[in-house]
Order: C-alpha cells, then sequence, then structure tokens
C-alpha cells in the first residue's frame, strides 16, 4: 500500500488550540496500519510540495496577516493538487483563507486562497463554546463531529456551497444559517478546533482513504479499536448539550 504524505502549510504561525494533535491522529492511524506517512513542513518563501492533503491549522489574526500574501503564491498550484486529487483540510483561521477574502475589524482586507466560493468578516463577538456537527460526507451516513469553537470570523458560503456540517449545538459558520464548514470536492474547512480528528477518527479515517486513492489504492481501511476515541466523542457531546 502506498503511503500518506502531508504539507502542513506555516506549522510555526497556524498553530493555535494543538491543531498540531491532528497530524499526529492522522500519522498514528496510518502508524497502526503499517502505512507509510510523511510530513513536509511548508514556511514562508517555500516552494509547493507534491503531496496526498495539505492542511492548515488555525492561527490568530495576526499570524494570519503574516503568512496571507505568502499563502496566496500558492493559489495556482494548490488548485491544480486538488483538481489532480489532493485533498485539503483547513480549521479556523485556515479555513477563512480558503476563500476569496477575510475583512478584519479595522476594515483591513486578508486575500484568500479563492478554493471556495466564501468570504469571511469579523464580527464584534466572539462565538465561543463546544460544537456538535450532524456531517454526511459522501452520502455515507450521518456521522457526529464535535470539538471546541472560539471565532468573532462569520463566514459565509457561496450559493450551492454545502457546508461541512448542521449544527446540532454551537454556533457554526456565522450562528444564522446552521451551517459549519465548508465541504467542496476534497477540500473541507471548519472551525472545529480540539483539536479536531482525535475525537473524530472517522473523519481522520475519510481523509486517510482519500489520499490514498490518490496512488490507486482502492480498498477498505483496516478497522480500528476506537473505544477511547468514541468514548472522548461521548463526554464532548454530552458536555456540549449542557
Amino acid at each position: 500500500m502506498s503511503g500518506v504524505r502531508v504539507a502542513h502549510l506555516y506549522p510555526e504561525h497556524l498553530n493555535i488550540y494543538a491543531d498540531r494533535g491532528n497530524i499526529a491522529a492522522l500519522e498514528r492511524r496510518c502508524a497502526w496500519r503499517d502505512i507509510g506517512f510523511t510530513v513536509t513542513g511548508v514556511g514562508i518563501g517555500d516552494g509547493l510540495p507534491d503531496a496526498d492533503l495539505y492542511y492548515l491549522g488555525g492561527g490568530q489574526d495576526r499570524d494570519q496577516a503574516l503568512i496571507a500574501n505568502d499563502l496566496v503564491r500558492h493559489a495556482g498550484p494548490l488548485a491544480e493538487m486538488v483538481a489532480g486529487g489532493s485533498g485539503v483540510l483547513a480549521v479556523c483561521g485556515g479555513y477563512q483563507l480558503l476563500g476569496h477574502s477575510y475583512l478584519g475589524h479595522q476594515g483591513d482586507e486578508l486575500p484568500g486562497l479563492g478554493l471556495v466560493d466564501l468570504v469571511t468578516r469579523a464580527g464584534t463577538t466572539r462565538m465561543i463554546g463546544n460544537i456538535v456537527l450532524d456531517c454526511d460526507l459522501d452520502g455515507a451516513g450521518a456521522h457526529r463531529v464535535v470539538g471546541f469553537e472560539n471565532h468573532a470570523g462569520r463566514t459565509y458560503l457561496g450559493e450551492g456551497v454545502e457546508p461541512l456540517g448542521h449544527v446540532v449545538h454551537g454556533h457554526g459558520n456565522n450562528g444564522e444559517d446552521g451551517g459549519e464548514g465548508v465541504r467542496s470536492g476534497s477540500v473541507i474547512g471548519t472551525y472545529v478546533h480540539g483539536p479536531l480528528l482525535p475525537k473524530n477518527p472517522w473523519l481522520t479515517d475519510w481523509l486517510i482513504a482519500h489520499a490514498l486513492r490518490r496512488g490507486g489504492w482502492n480498498s477498505e481501511l483496516e478497522p480500528l479499536e476506537d473505544e477511547l476515541e468514541l468514548e472522548a466523542q461521548r463526554v464532548a457531546a454530552a458536555i456540549a448539550a449542557r
């Protein structure tokens, strides 16, 4: 079986709320199945490597401002990689930069990648707390996503663009339309921190399987014993429901 190659974009700038834990979850679930796994860090001024999955973590506004113009250099090549089957996972600050632009509190506008038709603008209050979503990828049946959100940005999806999931508890993209995150083909964006993947093993496996299929693999992943992960998910959902 071919391995999974991940490009971690701006790990020194976009790493809030332990978002490196998402990389750790991917690595562990590959290792437990004897699947090869490599991570390449991409910093300011670096080129964009060939990867099966590109990862953008969360960051505060000042961190986003530091990397936004450099990130936009990769817009064309990254769009080509996505068209060729690569996936993207972007969390919070990284999610906001997937779209056309991010309008800050002072009217300052950061450019985005334009990978997905969405815009984000800063609100006057923060949306904070535990969050639970119902999520159905590829018609495989509803799954639960749990985690934590803390964002002032209000994200609005373009016409016909689908959210990652629908809010059961929490705020979501903007606190108005009931959607959270975005799913556009192999591109996923979300405000869910915590980090996202350790508490949601089904989503981790979805990303791994998608990455492997880019290399021609077309089988089912070997099941793992997920009792601990599922208990963490259950506890997080119960806290959010209080």
